[in-house]
């Protein structure tokens, strides 16, 4: 296949697919590495529901606020992005957690592995919040952590 038919192929399979966001802390951030940047890891026992937000800002928020100050997330907060197929997003209703700017996609622990075969492209990280006990060190061009792989090569 051509390059230019390769570019017009991918460009056609964007368009028919939703940006969601995702904030996470460091211990799921090492888990999708470890997948290529290609998928979600399945959830804990106590995780019964996969969210995916529908905003920046509310991954944002969310990343400042829980993340970047939570042991379990290693006191930093990553803001993700990934496209997710249209036609897997409209499997799972927009939920409003506490707002209109707080929309989210409840996905069932026992569908995420499905979710994750309909996710368009990598897995990125677009912003990072370390908290005060945070002790690493983040590149300030791809937001990751020492160490990592960028996603986008």
């Amino acid at each position: 296949m051509l390059a230019a038919e390769r570019r017009r192929l991918a460009g056609a399979r964007r368009s028919h697919s939703m940006i969601l966001y995702r904030p996470t802390g460091l211990a799921e951030l090492k888990l999708v590495a470890a997948t290529d940047w290609t998928a979600w890891p399945a959830r804990l026992p106590d995780q019964p529901i996969f969210y995916p937000v529908l905003s920046v800002g509310y991954a944002r928020k969310i990343a400042c606020d829980w993340n970047a100050n939570d042991s379990f997330s290693g006191y930093i907060g990553f803001v993700t992005r990934f496209e997710i197929t249209e036609q897997a997003a409209a499997r799972y209703p927009v939920q409003l957690a506490g707002g209109r700017s707080h929309g989210e996609l409840w996905v069932p622990a026992a569908e995420l592995a499905d979710f994750n075969r309909h996710i368009v492209g990598k897995i990125v990280v677009v912003e990072s919040y370390p908290g005060p006990e945070y002790l690493g060190a983040i590149d300030p061009e791809t937001h990751l952590p020492a160490g990592f792989a960028d996603p986008r090569g």
